[in-house]
């Protein structure tokens, strides 16, 4: 059973459609992206996925409960970073965790949750002096509590530095390599390209595509290129980046690596293996084709 499925799901308000026919399934162990343009119908999916808001018609299961009808055991194993969501500004990061670890009534170490979002240095400052990035990272922190089956990440890279983003990617992978089923949505597409095992792009409440982007990129006819920012470049890394599969060709000249490749998994594992050797990435872009221009391909039918 999916951690994840959606059925024809449909969602109308008044006279407008805010989701049409919408169908897939998130595997446990997957990080599945869902992206498309702000209204695209990405925040009403979520919604009615934590019970927020009510389906018109079309069945939904959430590891292996119906939402509407058993919303509590759906909430007790999944953990939610939400697009926007109020701290007490005199509270420090510490009281939060506490407060979020008792009411999942888990046994979580608050110190050992701040350690793995880099915040352990401002355990007990007041959130009130947090950055917006630091906001982010505790709002991790707290979906991280009591290991959920389940992560909710909606627009997860609001805010984050390039090393917000690194300490975001690491833990991503740390969960679904633990078995964890991940659905991260946003707008920001090549940061997600970087991310995410398998992509459905909505837009205007319709789900058009559904499938890895290599599989995307082989049915728009595109070849693709990944292109990062990176504050300094090791000898030994072009060679390494080479020699992961499914990377054709690597170059490195003035703190970019332009990388050529036919596999969307190569991506992931070309991050991980900078982040492996300390080479901090300070921008992520596409070259030749992008999401973003399968994105129009699919949707208008000409190219960006």
């Amino acid at each position: 059973m999916p951690a994840i499925e959606f059925r024809s799901l449909t969602k109308q308000f008044g006279s407008t459609k805010a989701l049409s026919d919408v169908s897939f399934q998130v595997e446990y162990g997957e990080v599945f992206g869902l992206l498309g343009p702000n209204g695209a119908g990405k925040s009403t999916t979520i919604n009615i996925l934590l019970d927020f808001v009510r389906r018109t018609s079309g069945g939904v299961t959430v590891l292996g409960y119906d939402p509407e009808i058993d919303p509590r055991s759906v909430r007790e194993r999944l953990g939610v970073l939400p697009e926007a969501s109020g701290f007490y500004k005199r509270d420090t990061a510490l009281d939060h965790l506490r407060f979020a670890i008792a009411m999942k009534r888990a046994d979580d170490e608050p110190h050992e949750l701040l350690d793995r979002v880099n915040l352990s240095d401002a355990a007990t400052r007041p959130v009130g002096e947090f950055s917006n990035g630091m906001r982010q990272r505790l709002r991790l922190a707290i979906a991280l509590v009591d290991s959920p089956d389940l992560l909710i990440l909606d627009e997860p890279l609001g805010g984050l530095d390039p090393d917000g983003a690194r300490i975001l990617r690491e833990i991503v992978r740390q969960e679904s390599d633990r078995g964890a089923a991940i659905l991260f949505s946003s707008h920001i597409m090549e940061q997600v390209e970087a991310i995410c095992d398998r992509i459905g792009i909505m837009n205007a409440g319709e789900l058009i595509a559904v499938d890895r982007v290599d599989a995307l990129l082989a049915q728009t006819n595109a070849s693709a290129t990944l292109i990062l920012s990176v504050e300094h470049v090791p000898e030994e890394s072009v060679m390494q980046l080479t020699e992961i599969e499914g990377i054709e060709h690597v170059t490195a000249r003035n703190g970019t690596l332009r990388l050529t490749y036919t596999d969307s998994r190569a991506k992931a594992a070309a991050i991980t293996r900078l982040d492996a050797l300390d080479v901090t990435i300070t921008d992520i872009t596409t070259g030749g084709t992008s999401l973003e221009q399968i994105f129009m391909t699919l949707a208008t039918g000409s190219s960006a």
